[in-house]
């Protein structure tokens, strides 16, 4: 027994090390063959509270995206600037790509991790790197106080496909100022995230990767093995 909890420990390690890999993706969703939608907002400015502060949306255009996730942070407002700030508004930054980005490149040879508030894409070959689209790719500020939206971001995984409807907005309170939006894909550096006041987030796909698979399945042995052998009565000679 202590063989297998042993092994399902080590395979646990590996696919977990690997959970993320994104080369056994499924055909993407038709929505994201689509660049985002904004159109100007008829919306005036109004507040939300959230962690016992009042914020103030400042709506710029109406918005939606689909999009195939590859990083994202969740923030609860309790470390790093977000405690600094008082922000407890900014519930994710979920980094997305669509169209060519997801339908025609090897994705596997792209790395991406966000900060607290940056999306970073990286790659060692130059030919792999002059195919992509950084006009196909936003790092989402994403905002709302709905607990039930807040639920469904906090569950999202890398290579999950997803649809945003909301607002493209400004927002300020806490001790952090006004932070903005961007309003087109073209920009980059500080400053080029989207900022969207969340109302509908859908996921279309989840993605279940052979590694992923494998983690719960060597997770669920060796808890199981570990028990059985806890349990099981041991004899010690002298």
């Amino acid at each position: 027994m202590p063989k297998i909890v042993l092994a399902s420990f080590i395979i646990t390690l590996v696919s977990f090390w690997l959970r993320n890999d994104l080369g056994y993706l499924p055909t993407p969703h038709v929505g994201l063959k689509s660049d985002p939608v904004q159109t100007p907002s008829t919306a005036l400015p109004f507040t939300v509270d959230a962690g016992k502060r009042r914020y103030k949306i400042e709506p710029k255009f109406d918005y939606e995206i689909y999009g195939l996730v590859v990083s994202y942070q969740h923030h609860d407002g309790n470390y790093g600037l977000h405690k600094s700030w008082g922000d407890h508004i900014n519930v994710a930054d979920v980094c997305v790509v669509w169209s060519d980005n997801a339908f025609t490149l090897d994705l596997t040879q792209f790395d991406f991790w966000n900060g607290q508030f940056t999306c970073v894409v990286k790659t060692s070959s130059y030919e792999t790197w002059s195919k992509f689209r950084m006009d196909q790719l936003s790092n989402n500020h994403l905002i709302t106080s709905d607990p039930q939206l807040k639920d469904r971001i906090s569950n999202l995984r890398v290579g999950d496909q997803i649809h945003i409807k909301g607002m493209l907005a400004h927002y300020s309170g806490g001790n952090g100022g006004t932070r903005k939006t961007s309003t087109t894909r073209t920009d980059t550096g500080d400053g080029a995230c989207e900022t969207i006041y969340v109302k509908e987030f859908n996921l279309l796909q989840r993605y279940y990767s052979p590694w992923r698979i494998m983690m719960y399945t060597s997770t669920a042995v060796m808890a199981l093995s570990l028990f059985i052998y806890l349990i099981t009565p041991h004899r010690v000679k002298d």
